[in-house]
Order: C-alpha cells, then structure tokens, then sequence
C-alpha cells in the first residue's frame, strides 16, 4: 500500500464529511481480508459472531485469534476506508503535531499527528472506525485533518520513539506533590530525620532511664491497639463468612459485552522467569481478544530483553519499554505503561505469579455487581512453595493472616486499607482521575490503597487467589521487607502532612485504623527489642526499668504480652484454616523467631529514608520451585500450554508477523456472515 499522495489529500480537501464517507468502499473490513485471502471465510464468521459480543473490534479480534495478523488487517482498513499507509520510517513524525494533542492523549485515542501536507494535517490511526467521532473534537490547529491508516504497534513506538522524555517526565510526575512522597527529594525532610534521630541518642546517652520508660510506653501502647484492631478485624471478618455461609449464592451475571482487560506485569532483572510467567498466564481463561497483557521492561535492562527475545510471545501479549532514568521504580514503570494500555480495567502481576484460571472472570463479575464507588479489587495472595523452609513457612502463615483475615476485615470495618503489591484490579478512569501511582514511593500499593481512600473510593476483595513465590531466604527477605517498611514510613510521613484534612477525610475510626497501621507497625518492629527485653526476668535476670516500675506494671506487661501472643496465634490459625493450610499450624509458635528478623530490616528502612528514599531494593524471582516440585501432571500442562501458544499464533518477538496462508472465499460468506451476526 503506497503512502498516502498529494492528489489523495487535495481530493479530501474539497469533500465534506458525508462525500467522504460515502468515498469509502463499500466492501467491508472482513470482505476486504477475504478478497486478499487474509482470513479463512469460516474463521471470519465465528470471528463476527463473538466479536459482536465484546468491547473489540474486528481487526483486533482476528489478530489475538490468530486468524490474520496485524499488517493484514492494516492494509484491508486501508483499501474499506479508501485511504494510505503511513510511513514513519521513511516521514517520521513531527513532534509539534503530536504536542498540540500531547503524547499522553494520542496514546489514549489511538491517534497521531503524523505531518502537514498541503494545508492538512495527516493524522495517522489505528482504529479508523473511531475516527469519524475523534475528528469532530480536534483543535482548530489539525484542521482540515485527513486520516491515514497504521497499525497499533507502529503508532506506539512512533509516540514512544519521539516524545519519550515527555512521557517519562509525566510518569515520575503524575501524582500532585501534595499527594506525593517526592517531597523527600528536598533536603529538608531528610536533615529534619537525622536531626530527630540525634537528638533521641543523645537524650539517651543524657538520661538513659526516661527514654527507656518513655519508649516501652510508646511501644506497648501501639502493641495493645494493634492487637484490638487485628481481633476487631478477625471477628469482623469470622461474622461475615459465616452470614456469606448462609446466604444464597449470587445470581449469574449477565454481561452484554465483556470489557477489556489489561493486564501490566513489570519485569526488571529477570533471567528465569519468562516461560513459566507466560505458561501461567496462557491458563487465565479471558478471550484473548478481550486480554491485552503488557509485559513491562526497563529499556536498558538487558538481562530482561535477552530473557524475552528468547521467549515465543502470543499474540496477545507485548512488551512495553520504560526509557532509562535516575529513577528506577516499580511505579515509575507503570505510569508509564497505563497510556499504553487498552482495557477499561487495568490489572497487575507480578513476574512470579500463578492467578487461578476464572480469576479475570471473577474480576469482571464483581464490578458488574458491586457499587461505582468500588474503584479496585484486590485479590488473596498466597504461596507455591509456603514448605520450601522454615523461613517459607513463616511467610505463609503471615501472608495468610493478613490477606485472608485482617485486610478483608479492616475494609468491612471502613479502615482504609493499604493495598498489596500484586493481584490487583482497577477501575481504569479512576485510576487515571487520581494519577496512577506515586512513582517515588517503594510502596506504591500502600500509598495508593490511602489514596484511594482520601478521594471517596473503597477496596473490596476478590474470591480468587493468585499463587507466588515465598522470599524464602533470610537476607533476601530482609532486603523486600526493609523496602516495604520504608516505603510505610514515607508513606505515613506523606499523608500525616496535613493531619487535619487526613482526620476529616477518613473520620475518626479511619484515621485511627491508619495510625495502627502504619505508624504502629512500625514502632513494634523497630522498638521490638524492648519489649523482648522484659523477658530477663522471668530467667531472674535485671532489667534496668525493675527500679521505675512497680511489680505489679510487670505482671500487667507480661498479661498484655501473652495476649498479644494470643491474638496473633489466634488470626494466624484462622487464616491458616481459610487457606487450607492447616498443617502450618504447629509451625505458628516460631513466629518468635521469625519477627526478629523485621527488626533488623526496620533500621535498614531508617537508614535508607535517610540515605536513599527512592531506592528500589529488587526481589529477584524465579529462584523457588512449587511445594513437591514440579508434577507429571503440571510438566505435561506445561506442554500442552507450549503448544497452544504456537497453535493460537504465538509470534517471535524479533521476527515479522507470520503472514496467514492464502483463503479462497466462500461465494456464501455473506449470508453466512449475516445469519451467524443475529444468533
């Protein structure tokens, strides 16, 4: 298809909108590819008749099927709507054209700005059929505009390719910094932070006796309220499940069309992970045409590119390249990525993670179903390889006490709740209403759990569980766990900025909740060795409080200590019992041993607040095998999984797309066509 000519642009010039339509072939899109035996006519009429029923259109449909590829589906729109090819090879595009809509919104609309020609202004799309409605808004500056058709891939990388510091800069900025932890970027903050930390050693070196008594009181004060506010969420949650026992099922929605779903999966520093991670998400049972997974990498990361040129992509997955910067966030990455994105849900995985197969269509049930103030959905997580060691152990029970009992039950009691990394699902308009995510913050998920919450919107938790890999290995995971103290740290220190507006947005249980939280959970592990320092006395050893408080404030501690204990025990048996994993219940006493190692990665979260707020310590992945290893069973799923890749069209990421063998048309199509369109 030649690129478009000066004679085609002045015939366009001179024709209204109607004269222009009605210059358009006659022939449709699937009459087109059948006339340049792009498609078989039997694939076209199924094509046509699930198409209808989803948020997609025809072209897209048959590229994810596999039926045709992308550059066949580009030259039919061409030859229908009676216009050129774009060529951004040859004519790059003029990046005070894209400037006058912003990158940002081209991506959005599927649209560029491609060159001036004669008076007009070219403006190349992938998505034609929308073009007619898009180009009634346009400014003034782009009319008389004159479309061109290109495929998706091209339009993307041509934006990407000219306008990457505009998009990087709004990624790492997209958050208003009164909401933002960039703040920290000042000297200020972190100069106020040292100072503090001073002026506590040196009242200690001063008076070591007040500090001490001062410090366990502040630290045995958030053990009690954290302890009531995990029971209060553990009976929360126990009455709940028992009323959803009895309670009869939900009805089967009925959804007219499904939505589109992307899916945002960053990757930084993966050299294992590709075919298990693709073999994983082959099994989510979603149209693929409804599936639009980004695989999101760092441009100058080339232990991941290597990992995916090696790897066979389906049609319905793609990567998206962060451009290099100082900043270098999990964040940051997907700021970036959402413009890229094409479903009205936007999801998020982990390089590691297993979803159940229904998850996505769980996904979409629940918001058919649940209130418009419901902005996200976050899923259970849980463990492969929870029995790999002790240390693996710990972290499932942790993980299961957490997203099974205290999260779910912290939400039914309208504490706002700090979202997890991973398994997450939103609703794409409000996530973009509210900037995405702070691309500052290391624990973004947290961070946009509050803010979430400040803006009116409410989490609730999906029925669905997604399988990870358990950091199961001490010095690793005291690096994930520093960072995610850290990232809690700055988080509250962001939000406390103004604790008047925090106080009136969340009201008083809320705000109350959010300080447990946070700021409890960070005093209990940082102060932790004074509390475990009252335990020299039941082994008749001193303890330099002994002359301040009385006999009897001892007992009382030990009491608090012991049903401290009680409760943890109590939550984690329960979440245990919900993940069926009762057999780590023996395990749950070692939880003494396990949470000393927090302690340790709370100072090294101080120190880097300090040092390097912004530092994304990186969990490598790939390193634990499931529990029993890897079955017969699952090797051959595995396969199988392998070979409908290659049979639904999987392409080489560094190869052209595979041209469809050619079709002879079926003289019947259109009937065929029309009936299988009103079934």
């Amino acid at each position: 298809m030649p690129v478009i000519s000066l004679a085609t642009v002045r015939q366009a010039q001179a024709e209204t909108a109607e004269s222009a339509l009605r210059r358009r072939s006659d022939l449709g899109l699937g009459e087109q590819l059948l006339a340049a035996d792009a498609v078989h006519p039997e694939a076209l009429e199924r094509s046509l008749a699930k198409q209808a029923r989803m948020d997609v259109s025809l072209g897209e449909f048959l590229i994810a099927e596999g039926e045709t590829s992308a550059e066949a589906v580009a030259e039919a729109q061409g030859r229908h709507y009676g216009t050129g090819r774009a060529d951004f090879a040859a004519y790059p595009p003029d990046p005070r054209l894209i400037d006058v809509l912003g990158a940002q919104i081209c991506l959005r609309l599927g649209l560029l700005p491609w060159r001036r020609f004669a008076g007009a202004t070219l403006i190349a799309t992938s998505r034609p059929d929308r073009f007619e409605q898009l180009a009634a808004t346009l400014p003034a500056e782009l009319n008389p505009a004159i479309m061109v058709i290109c495929r998706e891939d091209e339009l993307q990388h041509a934006i990407a390719g000219c306008r990457a510091e505009v998009l990087i800069r709004a990624a790492e900025t997209r958050v208003p910094e009164a909401e933002s932890c960039r703040f920290w970027l000042r000297s200020g903050p972190r100069a106020a932070l040292v100072a503090a930390l001073a002026a506590l050693v040196l009242l200690a070196a001063l008076a070591p006796i007040s500090v001490l008594t001062v410090l366990t009181l502040w630290t045995v004060g958030w053990m009690i309220a954290g302890s009531l506010v995990k029971a209060a969420a553990a009976v929360t949650q126990a009455l709940a499940l028992h009323r959803a026992r009895r309670a009869p099922p939900h009805p089967v929605a009925t959804i007219a069309r499904l939505p589109r779903i992307s899916i945002l999966v960053p990757l930084f520093r993966e050299s294992e992970i590709g075919p298990r991670l693709i073999a994983r998400l082959s099994r989510l049972d979603y149209p693929r045409a409804l599936l639009d997974i980004c695989l999101v990498t760092e441009a100058g990361d080339a232990e991941t590119r290597a990992m995916l040129d090696a790897t066979r992509l389906p049609s319905w997955m793609r990567r998206v390249a962060v451009p290099d910067g100082a900043l270098k966030t999990k964040p940051r990455a997907l700021n970036y990525a959402l413009d890229f994105c094409h479903g009205s849900i936007v999801g998020i995985y982990d390089a590691e993670d297993a979803p159940a197969p229904d998850q996505l269509r769980r996904v979409v049930e629940h918001f058919h179903r649940c209130a418009p103030d419901v902005a996200v959905l976050q899923g259970v997580l849980d463990f492969y390889n929870a029995r790999a060691n002790w240390l693996a152990r710990c972290f499932a029970i942790e993980y299961a006490a957490w997203f099974r009992v205290v999260l779910p039950g912290l939400a039914r009691l309208g504490v706002p709740v700090p979202l997890g990394g991973t398994t997450l699902f939103f609703r794409r308009r409000v996530l973009e209403d509210l900037g995405g995510w702070d691309a500052h913050n290391v624990t973004e998920d947290a961070d946009l759990g509050l803010r979430l919450a400040r803006h009116g919107y409410r989490t609730e938790f999906l029925d669905s569980v997604t399988e990870e890999e358990a950091n199961c290995r001490a010095w690793p995971w005291v690096r994930q766990r520093s960072r995610w103290l850290k990232g809690y740290a700055m988080t509250w220190a962001t939000h406390m900025r103004r604790p008047d507006r925090l106080l009136r947005q969340f009201g008083p249980w809320g705000f109350f909740g959010m300080q447990v939280l946070f700021l409890g959970t960070l005093t209990q592990f940082t102060f932790m060795p004074l509390i475990w320092s009252f335990w020299a006395l039941p082994l008749g050893l001193g303890h330099p409080l002994a002359q301040v408080i009385p006999a009897d404030g001892f007992t009382a501690l030990f009491v608090l200590f012991i049903g401290s204990e009680l409760v943890t025990l109590g939550v984690g048996a329960m979440g245990l019992s919900r993940a069926g994993k009762r057999g780590l219940i023996p395990w749950l006493p070692t939880l003494h041993l396990y949470f000393p190692l927090a302690a340790l990665a709370s100072y090294k979260a101080v120190w880097e607040i300090a040092a390097r707020p912004f530092y994304w310590d990186k969990t490598r992945h790939g390193l634990g095998e499931p529990d029993g290893g890897e079955t017969a069973a699952a090797a051959a799923a595995r396969a199988r999984v392998t070979a409908a890749i290659a049979r639904a069209g999987a392409i080489d990421a560094t190869a052209p797309a595979p041209q469809p063998p050619a079709i002879n048309a079926s003289a019947s199509w259109r009937s065929r066509v029309s009936n299988a369109i009103e079934m």
